[in-house]
Parts: C-alpha cells; sequence; structure tokens
C-alpha cells in the first residue's frame, strides 16, 4: 500500500521538483495529440473520458484497450460485449459511445472534432459545449477538463476526488464534494488556479503534482 503522504506546500514543491520531468514528459504527450492526432484520435481520447466518469483511470485504458478496434463502427451489442468483465458499466458506456459518435458523425461536425474545437476560441466555451450538448453523452464539468488536457489543450482544472481531497487539505475549500453546477466547477477551479499562483506551479503541472501524491502515479 502506498504509503501517505501529507499534502502541504512543501511537500508538494518537493513532490514537483522531483517528479517534474516526468509531468512534464506527460504534458508533451499530450499536446503531441492536439498537434499530430487525427479526429479518430480525439475521438478515442473523448471515449477514454466517459470511461473514466465514476471510475479510475486504470479501468479507462483497459477498455479502451478492449474497443479501440470497434470505436468507429462497433455497434452496442459489440461494444458492451467487449467492455464485458473489463468496465463496471460495460451497458451504460456503450450507449454512451453510440449515441455521441452518432451525433458527431450525423451532425454538421461530420466527426471532425479538432475543426469543431478549434472553431470554438474561447477555452470556457469549448469545455461549456461538450458539457451542454445533450447529445454528447458522459461528460460533465470534470470529464470535459479532462477530456480537453488530454488532447493537449490548457489551463482547465480536473476536479476530481484526488484533487479535491488535496485541496481540503490544504485549506483552499472546505468540502470535498464535486462541484454540482457549472458555477461552483468555475469557482473551485479558480480557488486551485490562485493557489497554483500562489506557490508557483504551473496550473496543468499542479493537477498532476496533486494527483500523483494521492495515487503515486503519474497517468492520463
Amino acid at each position: 500500500m502506498k504509503e501517505k503522504v501529507p499534502v502541504n506546500i512543501e511537500n508538494i514543491k518537493r513532490n514537483h521538483r522531483r517528479r517534474r520531468k516526468e509531468i512534464r514528459v506527460k504534458l508533451r504527450e499530450f499536446r503531441d495529440v492536439w498537434k499530430n492526432g487525427n479526429d479518430e484520435r480525439l475521438w478515442e481520447e473523448m471515449v477514454y473520458c466517459f470511461f473514466t466518469g465514476g471510475c479510475s483511470a486504470r479501468m479507462g485504458m483497459r477498455s479502451i484497450e478492449a474497443v479501440r478496434h470497434i470505436l468507429l463502427e462497433g455497434d452496442f451489442g459489440q461494444l458492451s460485449s467487449a467492455l464485458s468483465g473489463v468496465h463496471r458499466f460495460p451497458f451504460a458506456r456503450s450507449r454512451y459511445i453510440v449515441a455521441s459518435r452518432e451525433f458527431l458523425s450525423t451532425s454538421g461536425i461530420k466527426m471532425r472534432l479538432k475543426q469543431h474545437l478549434t472553431s470554438l476560441k474561447d477555452p470556457i466555451d469549448r469545455r461549456d459545449w461538450l458539457v451542454k450538448e445533450k447529445r454528447i453523452k458522459g461528460l460533465g464539468y470534470k470529464e470535459a477538463s479532462h477530456y480537453l488536457r488530454n488532447i493537449g489543450l490548457s489551463g482547465y482544472g480536473i476536479l476530481d476526488k484526488h484533487v479535491l481531497n488535496c485541496m481540503v487539505e490544504l485549506d483552499v475549500i472546505d468540502d470535498p464534494k464535486p462541484p454540482s453546477t457549472r458555477a461552483k466547477y468555475l469557482a473551485t477551479e479558480e480557488k486551485l488556479r490562485d493557489f497554483a499562483a500562489r506557490v508557483e506551479i504551473d496550473f496543468d503541472e499542479l493537477d498532476l503534482v496533486l494527483w500523483s501524491m494521492k495515487t503515486g502515479e503519474i497517468l492520463k
């Protein structure tokens, strides 16, 4: 079992120094998705974030491996069969994939995810579109932030349970309960941004520092 490290400013800075190279390599990997990845890759990353909502990053990674070969054309039965025994919610997540793919393929977007996201100039508008477009399933503000970060777009706080618990330990917020509205998410994210400025750690790097302090890993 991983030994718990107290979450305080001294330990955050120490962990950041120790893992800075690893964190920056990971962030470069994300940026490379945006720079060199095609729309199929952007779709895969979106599905990964469908999988991680309410579940672990590891489960999301295993689930992507199970369905990568059928992400573009697999029907509900094929997807749910591939996810059975791999994901906690094989049927619900298969429905998310099929419904979201149907919308993204048949609407004016025509699966041109990079082109559409580029057309949304404001970073907040990009995230709002992912959350508010009801024909895209399974993306709340945390998952949409996760997706945008993972495809190389910066400045989004991924307020999962690990980061929220760190924020409580740091007295940045009082309650680790996930923000339930857009306004609450933005307010909590801004508090994390202010904390990053105070400790002089890049906002995107801080997210991975805090997550790694709780999990012991740098993943995605």
